[in-house]
């Protein structure tokens, strides 16, 4: 079957940012993906773009991302650059008719990704947003486990994440991760954007959410604090505290219902945990290598095969930008 729009059963990608998330990530997936091959990637740093390219036999390489965007022989681009920048190359991207997948976040706010979003949706292309998580099996378990009714109504969730500051944090090195400029919300804006788009796939969209944030550690010039409260649309609450300057590591989303249980970590590769009147499992669940391979598939079969919608679109990414930019207070 034909990708509509291109006229071809094979996707050509090019990427725009070929930095370490695409070195293991994401990158190894494109090129093991039957269907879709990786044949051009662009850097501004002309040396490393074309390393990148010998050392992942990548075809062709650019330090300038209009050309690689209007490559005849580029039919989808992958923008895998800080969150800054999603915003003013995606739309060239839409400009130039091509599919397109944009790291997570969507965009530093909600702003820039409706601006994102309505310029695909304008123009009728594809949209993708790498939050990966909705297709790895460990959370489509988890997922599967709450729509048979395993912890009876979902009544809460609450989620922590605590992690101390890292040697860069502390040596206070640039880091775009914690630029103000380029990540508003620091740590917050790059981990906790993961683990609320992947509620809102397990237990369904958030129609309020508030929070307070603040800089307490004073290493960087973005947040490091943020706590908050939700609801979903079907009446489930929610809390979130998210924490960069703690003793210790804490990774912890509990999921309460009427009937049971069920706990998990966001990044830690912890075992997924049910308990219920029922019994108590506990499953190990491993990543697959490269960890984005199920959600790269899964982009070829809704763009070649039809057979499937991908879970993460730039219509579910927009609606956690809008939860995040809430929890901030930006919005």
């Amino acid at each position: 079957m034909s990708l509509t729009g291109i006229g071809t059963d094979r996707v050509s990608w090019g990427i725009i940012g070929c930095g370490n998330v695409t070195e293991v990530k994401s990158g190894p997936a494109y090129q093991q993906t039957n269907g879709f091959e990786l044949s051009a990637v662009m850097r501004r740093d002309a040396v490393k773009a074309e390393d990148y390219a010998r050392r992942h036999q990548v075809p062709k390489f650019y330090f300038d991302a209009d050309e690689l965007i209007n490559d005849p022989e580029v039919n989808a681009v992958y923008i895998a650059t800080p969150p800054d920048s999603h915003r003013y190359f995606a739309l060239k991207v839409a400009e130039a008719g091509k599919v397109c997948c944009i790291e997570k976040p969507m965009a530093s706010n909600y702003e820039d990704s409706l601006a994102i979003q309505s310029a695909f949706a304008t123009k009728k292309l594809p949209l993708f947003i790498a939050y990966y998580r909705r297709t790895l099996p460990r959370f489509t378990k988890i997922k599967s486990w709450l729509d048979e009714g395993r912890i009876g109504e979902v009544m809460t969730v609450s989620w922590t994440l605590h992690k101390p500051p890292s040697q860069t944090d502390l040596s206070q090195k640039f880091n775009w991760r914690t630029d103000s400029k380029v990540a508003p919300g620091g740590y917050f804006d790059d981990l906790a954007s993961h683990g609320l788009d992947l509620l809102t796939y397990l237990l369904g969209d958030i129609t309020e959410a508030k929070g307070v944030s603040l800089n307490q550690q004073k290493l960087y010039s973005a947040v490091d604090c943020v706590s908050a409260i939700w609801m979903h649309k079907s009446g489930i609450t929610g809390t979130g505290n998210w924490n960069f300057g703690t003793y210790g590591f804490k990774d912890e989303i509990i999921i309460t219902g009427n009937k049971g249980v069920v706990s998990f970590a966001v990044f830690d590769n912890a075992p997924i945990h049910l308990k219920s009147d029922e019994g108590e499992i506990k499953l190990e669940i491993e990543h697959p290598n490269p960890i984005q391979l199920h959600h790269v598939n899964a982009m070829r079969d809704h763009l070649l095969y039809k057979n499937l919608k991908h879970p993460s679109t730039g219509s579910s990414a927009l609606h956690t930008s809008w939860v995040m930019d809430k929890i901030l207070g930006k919005i």
